[in-house]
């Protein structure tokens, strides 16, 4: 089964799928060992971890080689990441033939210009809706597997309101697009008017943000409003880094290490989360 038709089956399903976040391999396998069905990588991790806020200063092929170990990481179906596709609808033709030969399930491409920005910052900027319709139309053309996920996100309703976002969400959707995300803020009643307008028409995709724009809801929450997936893009990598910094911070204070041992993985759960036991296996199945 090829890993968007793995996808496909899970959006298939009758409950909402929930999506943990990784923007590397390591932080992939421990979203599947933890047992989520899906593994969403994050555009803003991945740029952080290159020394970058997310404001269009990493390139497709960064993130397609990123994404190449993740696929290769796990066996649950991986969407990435893929920001306005790179470029204009010729671009974009060649996005997703790169990121479906990198073995992902699916990708997302938002509405905006280039360089763009976090979907949750200020002073963003939109390409027109024809445009965009015109780049998921070539998105769709250049997929090799048909069951490989195009995912379109909206990112107007911070520029241009609520009646602007479910405008394009439409036209979205009639260009044929395989999902529909559209960036949302903190009002409940705009929520709740995307799920109103697209539930039952087209899968619906909703980002659980920690920017604080969105409302910390349950996922029992945004299920019963009709969306498809809820998912955590940088929550583990955020509290990750908040870790790193106290217990290196500890350290440099204290000049030993003893107080935050109990903070981290034994050295053997951090061999066994990179595969170490498979690997062991195969050296015991082939006497290597």
């Amino acid at each position: 089964m090829s890993p968007g038709a793995k996808l496909r089956k899970l959006l298939a399903g009758e409950r909402i799928v929930l999506g943990g976040g990784a923007h590397d391999a390591l932080s992939a396998r421990i979203v599947e060992q933890v047992g989520y069905p899906l593994c969403v990588v994050t555009g803003a991790g991945v740029s952080m971890c290159r020394g970058h806020p997310d404001v269009g200063l990493v390139t497709m092929e960064e993130m397609v080689r990123n994404a190449r170990y993740i696929a290769e990481a796990v066996d649950i179906p991986v969407i990435v990441d893929a920001d306005n596709g790179y470029g204009n609808a010729i671009n974009v033709r060649r996005t997703v033939r790169e990121f479906e030969q990198a073995g992902v399930a699916g990708i997302h491409i938002e509405d905006q210009v280039w360089p763009k920005r976090c979907g949750h910052m200020f002073g963003k900027k939109l390409i027109p809706a024809e445009e965009m319709v015109q780049k998921i139309r070539s998105a769709l053309d250049a997929r090799r597997d048909s069951d490989f996920v195009i995912i379109a996100r909206c990112d107007a309703l911070l520029v241009e309101g609520i009646d602007k976002a479910l405008e394009r969400g439409e036209a979205y959707m009639k260009a044929g697009v395989d999902m529909l995300w559209i960036e949302m803020r903190e009002s409940m009643d705009e929520i709740k008017a995307i799920a109103e307008r697209f539930r039952g028409r087209i899968p619906l995709y909703f980002n659980h943000s920690p920017s604080g724009m969105v409302p910390r809801l349950s996922v029992a929450e945004i299920e019963a409003m009709g969306f498809k997936t809820a998912c955590f893009y940088v929550h583990a990598l955020m509290a990750a880094c908040k870790t790193m910094r106290e217990v290196l911070a500890e350290i440099k204070n204290t000049g030993n290490s003893l107080a935050v041992w109990d903070r981290m993985v034994s050295f053997e759960e951090f061999w066994r989360i990179g595969g170490l036991d498979e690997i062991r296996e195969l050296e015991r199945k082939y006497g290597a």
